[in-house]
């Protein structure tokens, strides 16, 4: 199976940082948050990766080129126009597998990619979405009124959860392929809407373990200090 890793995003919610450095390149400890991506995908056996990219992308070419030095064969899918979250998919269709992980290329987690996959197979869906609980805690404290605006609850600072994707999929290449253009925007909600449109299975797979969306702050902050001291769960030896 082959991956396409979605990198050319411009990371605004970290900026400075991200103005002279590419998001998928923010260090963890002393490796870019790609670099553990690819590491994880290669031991899986996933050893064909194309990133996506456009936002400095002369840098990350220049740090994985062909991704010889870590054992993979990248290649690059380049965006002139930012694309979306799937809009690199129109034009890099035809050089992935039948059935392929599309994953942003911002994220921090030790999932079981073996077992995802097994998933989606099992499923036999045209897509499938790794899916993470999220807590949601409100600033807030939070009223419920009646039609008459009487208060009838009154919740301080309440915890919400919530089924959130991960950034992670597995889609089928000729499912998808009536929805992808080339050089057309197009975002990764409304690709799944197309399916479900059109009498397409979606099927989300619950995440276990652990996940972070470092291109948030709080996120990238817990990040940095998971990885420096359980490297060895998102890395094995």
């Amino acid at each position: 199976m082959k991956a396409i890793i979605m990198a050319g995003g411009k990371g605004t919610r970290l900026a400075p940082y991200t103005a002279v450095l590419p998001k998928p390149l923010m260090p963890l400890n002393d490796m870019p948050i790609l670099e553990l991506i690819l590491r994880q995908l290669k031991q899986y056996g996933i050893t064909e990766v194309i990133l996506a990219v456009n936002h400095l992308s002369h840098i990350i070419r220049a740090f994985f080129d062909d991704g010889s030095r870590l054992g993979i064969q990248i290649s690059y899918c380049y965006e002139e126009n930012p694309l979306g979250t799937a809009g690199p998919l129109g034009t890099a269709l035809n050089d992935l597998s039948d059935h392929f992980l599309l994953l942003n290329g911002d994220l921090l987690c030790n999932l079981d990619y073996e077992d995802l996959i097994k998933a989606h197979y099992e499923k036999k869906g045209s897509a499938t979405i790794a899916t993470y609980q999220r807590e949601l805690k409100s600033d807030f404290g939070i009223l419920d009124l009646d039609d008459s605006r009487h208060l009838v609850g009154y919740r301080e600072k309440p915890v919400y959860r919530h089924e959130v994707s991960m950034g992670l999929y597995v889609l089928s290449r000729e499912a998808i392929r009536p929805f992808v253009k080339p050089n057309e925007h197009l975002d990764m909600p409304d690709l799944m809407q197309m399916l479900l449109k059109n009498n397409h299975l979606v099927y989300c797979y619950p995440a276990q373990g652990l996940w972070l969306d470092i291109g948030r702050p709080d996120d990238y902050a817990k990040a940095q200090e998971l990885f420096s001291e359980q490297r060895e769960i998102f890395l094995s030896s």
